[in-house]
């Protein structure tokens, strides 16, 4: 397809660009955004272990904009025949499309597999590289029930509503650093309730060690154990988890500059651990899982060791992940997800809108709620 003075291709396997080609493009000025889980490592890796793939339900589906051989525009999208793996929710529109004898599967969907991480959907070199990626974008509407954009930018939500997507709110948990000296100022700025809490907290895990290992410093051993504890913690759940260890033992060999992992360590021996990745300014928290129950090991490996790594390390926000008000009691505060959706089918649009509006007012009510219950003090 032709757009402007560009060329548009749906790409189906990663592999047709090259790495150089999409690392300058994810790293372009006009992105202002240095997601490592939009970088080709960390896709490819979903890609060649298996992960996201046709097997799975998410055919790769991207689409890029080229000028000539040089990529321009680019989007990660999937061909997706299932909602599983998203973190936002869309199981009842898929029942409702059913009931009608409608199908809603497959659809198109913008995220990264199983990552509800917020972050550029959309990449481009200029303005105008993205304007025709958002036309070839809607060129593809008609083709599918419906195309989810999940976990994007704020700046892209607004710009995807101008395009006639409807916007979806969610909250998440997140952690700020206005420049801490150590944990304990940290603690300081909380509420004493608070910080007695997470002091009692920790006292109860003083008899077990914790590793700091980033990047190439994790090693082979290291995660062969992790991979046993992420097992552990979904077969827990009575489900499988959708990574394996092909995936995680790739990201570690290619972008190990991205990854921290802590290691809880009990009488010499591993008990516990937590997989982060981060870029200079932000943590991300992961995986977690453990082999032996000790009370208050999951708040210790998950977030009070990483909240000492980025004051350590003067990162500035750390991404708790899904869900999860406990966050609160421990800093973190608040924030608004966004994701953009289209639906073909006109009279199931009308319908979806209107829940979207009835929900993002139950949302801003639980946000206020949540915001009166901020655990830093009054000053």
């Amino acid at each position: 397809m032709q757009v402007a003075n560009y060329r548009t291709a749906v790409i189906k396997n990663l592999a047709e660009i090259s790495p150089a080609q999409w690392e300058q493009l994810r790293c372009a000025p006009f992105n202002q955004d240095d997601n490592p889980f939009l970088a080709y490592a960390y896709l490819r890796a979903l890609e060649q272990s298996g992960c996201a793939c046709d097997a799975t339900g998410w055919s790769t589906h991207f689409l890029t904009v080229w000028d000539q051989d040089q990529l321009q525009a680019a989007m990660p999208m999937y061909l997706k025949s299932h909602s599983y793996g998203e973190y936002v929710f869309d199981w009842a529109w898929a029942r409702a499309f059913e009931q009608h004898q409608l199908p809603y599967y497959p659809k198109l969907l913008s995220a990264i597999p199983f990552t509800p991480v917020t972050g550029a959907r959309l990449l481009a070199r200029n303005a105008a590289a993205m304007t025709a990626l958002l036309t070839f974008l809607q060129s593809l509407l008609g083709r599918a029930s419906s195309c989810h954009i999940l976990f994007t930018s704020e700046r892209q939500a607004q710009l995807l509503q101008t395009a006639g997507f409807m916007l979806r709110y969610g909250v998440q948990f997140h952690w700020s650093n206005p420049g801490y000296v150590d944990f304990a100022d940290f603690l300081t700025r909380l509420s004493a309730k608070k910080r007695k809490n997470i002091l009692a907290e920790r006292r109860k895990v003083a008899d077990i060690r914790f590793q700091h290992k980033v990047g190439k410093q994790i090693t082979a051993a290291d995660w062969a154990f992790f991979f046993r504890c992420y097992q552990h913690t979904y077969a827990e759940h009575g489900s499988t988890g959708y990574l394996n260890l092909d995936f995680f033992q790739q990201i570690g060999a290619d972008m190990p500059e991205n990854l921290l992992m802590i290691i809880a360590v009990r009488a010499d021996q591993p008990i516990a651990v937590s997989l982060l990745f981060h870029t200079k300014d932000t943590m991300y928290g992961r995986y977690w899982g453990c082999i032996e129950y000790h009370p208050c090991l999951h708040f210790e490996t998950a977030y009070y060791q990483p909240l000492e790594f980025c004051i350590a390390n003067q990162i500035r926000y750390f991404e708790g992940g899904a869900q999860g008000e406990h966050k609160m009691a421990r800093g973190f505060l608040p924030n608004t997800t966004y994701s953009a959706h289209q639906v073909s089918h006109p009279g199931f649009a009308l319908a979806i809108a209107h829940f979207l509006q009835q929900e993002q007012a139950g949302m801003n009510d639980y946000i206020d709620e949540l915001s009166e219950r901020n655990p830093f003090g009054k000053t």
